[in-house]
């Protein structure tokens, strides 16, 4: 069985204290070079249960314009859950590589769920210092559990638990991102796909990396998303690029990190912006995350919403289907 992995080229690498090539970044991508070192603005954080509404619809709209991301506290996920999703992620990535393997993405496989490596095509053959898995979480007809790993044991049960709890925060989000651009709350959640909305969790792994300043953990992009809820580790890496400068995101203990995904920007006709961000790596410790991407069905046709579209105002971007803005993006297309 072939292991290309960067968990096991990680651990060989170490040995010599150097990163193989295809890992090394251009220069204008390294981070040692590009990365902001100044006192930079922070991410907004916003207090997901103040009970001034009004405020909270303002703030989480002016960070949705403004900066495409916003950290929320507050937000009804308990934070001994938090903790054992990020146990069970943790154990799963420290398991013996073949065990690892068992969930893996079958190579002729059209969807990226599954244990993998490797997810976009990348025309300079570089490759990102990161492993992941993915699976859906919700709603039950379209979880494949056999992307779920069956070793640590908790694994389902927990991650079931944070995808109940989840569902609150998503609602909560909809609701607030509508109300700031003037509609009525449903209105987002229902044109990006209701309750077949899907859930899509993933886990990165960046293993330790003996040259951090060469390399990325995920190169800039966008997500193709509606909206992505993140949970980090306490190891720093996210950065936003805001001002043509790559900003450090501040780690704030048990906040979720939500990105505007390319999905809400379409249907806001780019009142709400999708964040460019990307990942770099840490020296002596791995970095983690664990992404909610809410996308919509496969064959739902998204576009700018009517109501965002005059004579002054034509839109910005195609109505297609969620399926095929998804194959163009992940295999470098215009859309």
């Amino acid at each position: 069985m072939e292991f290309d992995r960067v968990q096991t080229i990680a651990s060989l690498s170490f040995d010599k204290q150097a990163i193989p090539e295809e890992f090394i970044r251009p220069e204008k991508e390294q981070p040692a070079i590009t990365t902001f070192r100044g006192v930079a603005p922070e991410i907004p954080a916003i207090d997901l249960s103040d009970p001034d509404q009004e405020k909270l619809v303002g703030l989480i709209a002016d960070a949705s314009k403004e900066w495409g991301i916003f950290q929320v506290i507050n937000h009804g996920i308990p934070s001994d859950l938090i903790a054992e999703l990020q146990g069970v992620g943790k154990k799963f990535f420290q398991l013996p590589q073949e065990e690892k393997e068992v969930c893996a993405r079958p190579r002729d496989s059209k969807s990226i769920e599954g244990y993998g490596s490797k997810l976009q095509k990348d025309p300079q053959e570089k490759k990102s210092w990161v492993d992941h898995l993915f699976h859906r979480i919700w709603p039950p007809p379209s979880i494949n559990y056999q992307f779920w790993p069956e070793n640590p044991p908790s694994y389902r049960e927990v991650t079931e638990e944070y995808a109940k709890y989840m569902r609150d925060v998503v609602d909560k989000l909809f609701t607030t991102l509508s109300l700031g651009l003037g509609l009525e709350g449903h209105v987002l959640k229902e044109a990006a796909g209701g309750e077949q909305i899907e859930y899509m969790l993933k886990i990165n792994y960046y293993p330790p990396c003996p040259r951090p300043d060469l390399t990325l953990g995920v190169v800039a992009h966008t997500d193709l998303s509606a909206i992505t809820i993140l949970v980090p580790n306490e190891v720093p890496g996210l950065q936003i690029f805001k001002d043509d400068q790559w900003i450090e995101a501040k780690y704030i203990p048990d906040a979720l990190i939500i990105h505007i995904g390319d999905q809400i920007e379409i249907l806001s006709n780019g009142k709400y912006k999708a964040v460019l961000h990307r990942t770099t790596v840490a020296k002596d410790r791995a970095r983690m995350s664990w992404p909610v991407f809410l996308e919509p069905p496969g064959e739902l046709m998204v576009g700018p919403l009517p109501q965002f579209i005059n004579k002054d105002n034509p839109p910005k971007f195609k109505t297609k289907k969620f399926k095929d803005y998804t194959y163009c993006k992940l295999n470098k297309l215009p859309q």
